[in-house]
């Protein structure tokens, strides 16, 4: 090659390699930058003991975040401002082993929340938060062992179906306490305690039971009251007919006889 050609060839090489250079850096800029755009403030992804974690503690959330990635393992959703679970919350999250809810504002779980997660969720902390009231289907094919300690629960026959259904985490049923219960009594005692010698689903049943019954016999008493007064009127208008019948001439009386004793049979 000429002196002449590598002067020509020197101005076009060192171009493709700025060009090169300039492609390479981009693409670092938005790998770093990435990230930091899709994830709320607060929240970063990490590895724990080979797990993928996604840690969201202390962020200020007020729902679940959207944008957490798909082969997270252990979510940290903990110490937040989120008031409600909906349905489908974590559908996209299929590997998810661990789910950190604790001390968080959460009233309300809907149906399907958890949808997705029973096959491989292991441990669901919902500590220390404000539940009062949940049905049993929020947990409906849920594997996982659960947390439900200090919520101001109300104690009746629908927190019973609910711990009936749901496998309770190591050393966190003495934090089951009834806030409110349909029995003064039970107020201030841990559940467990309360529903070995209380069962409120059969108190509820036999409750309803009663209330049926003396709506039935309500129904039996009126039906009866009107069958008395349809016959006694009955009664009082053959009675005046049969005295119209006597003040009638004998031939047209035994008529009008004959015809009323008639109709009555």
């Amino acid at each position: 090659m000429t002196a002449a050609q590598r002067v020509l060839l020197c101005p076009v090489t060192v171009g493709l390699l700025m060009q090169s250079l300039l492609l390479l850096l981009l693409f670092l800029l938005g790998s770093c930058l990435h990230p930091a755009a899709a994830f709320p403030k607060g929240c970063y992804p990490s590895e724990e003991e080979g797990l993928k974690t996604f840690r969201c503690s202390n962020a200020r959330l007020t729902e679940v975040p959207r944008d957490i990635p798909n082969d997270t393992n252990k979510l940290y959703l903990d110490s937040n401002q989120i008031p409600f679970l909906p349905r489908d919350a974590f559908r996209d999250l299929p590997l998810l082993l661990e789910l950190d809810l604790s001390h968080n504002a959460i009233a309300s779980v809907e149906t399907g929340a958890f949808r997705g997660l029973a096959e491989h969720l292991h441990s669901l902390d919902l500590s220390s938060n404000r539940l009062v009231s949940v049905s049993k289907d929020a947990f409906s094919n849920l594997k996982a062992k659960v947390n439900l300690s200090n919520n101001p629960w109300l104690c009746d026959c629908r927190l019973q179906e609910l711990i009936r259904a749901v496998e309770l985490a190591a050393d966190s049923s003495g934090g089951i306490v009834c806030d409110s219960s349909t029995q003064e009594e039970h107020v201030g005692k841990a559940f467990l305690q309360v529903i070995a010698d209380t069962d409120f689903c059969n108190v509820y049943k036999k409750t309803t039971d009663i209330a049926m019954l003396v709506t039935m016999f309500g129904w039996f008493a009126m039906v009866i009251s009107y069958l008395v007064y349809y016959v006694r009127q009955n009664q009082e208008d053959a009675r005046r007919h049969l005295e119209y019948l006597k003040s009638l001439p004998s031939k047209q009386r035994r008529s009008e006889e004959s015809s009323t004793i008639s109709t009555v049979v």
